[in-house]
């Protein structure tokens, strides 16, 4: 029964599959910025723990998840930046 629906259904106009490809970019971009405040906020959190816990070494706990963090946001920028390709191919 639903294959059938299927075919009366009209085709896709392209302003139609354009706006779902910059809805789709859309909700790219916010799922790559959610995760980003995710893990900067559970790095952030780690390290609050950590220094609560050993006072003293403080500086060599704060000093080891830059580089994660770092490549945390290479990561969203990658990805925000394949979202814009994708979007202006599409």
């Amino acid at each position: 029964m639903l294959n059938m629906l299927a075919l009366l259904q009209e085709p896709m106009s392209a302003e139609a599959a354009k706006n779902l490809g910059l809805f789709g970019a859309g909700i790219g971009f916010g799922l790559a910025i959610l995760g980003l405040g995710i893990g900067m906020g559970r790095i952030g959190g780690a390290i609050a723990d950590g220094i609560a816990r050993q006072p003293e070494a403080a500086k060599q706990i704060a000093s080891g998840p830059f580089i994660i963090a770092i490549l945390l946001e290479g990561a969203t920028i990658i990805a925000l930046v394949f979202g814009l390709l994708f979007k202006i191919i599409k």
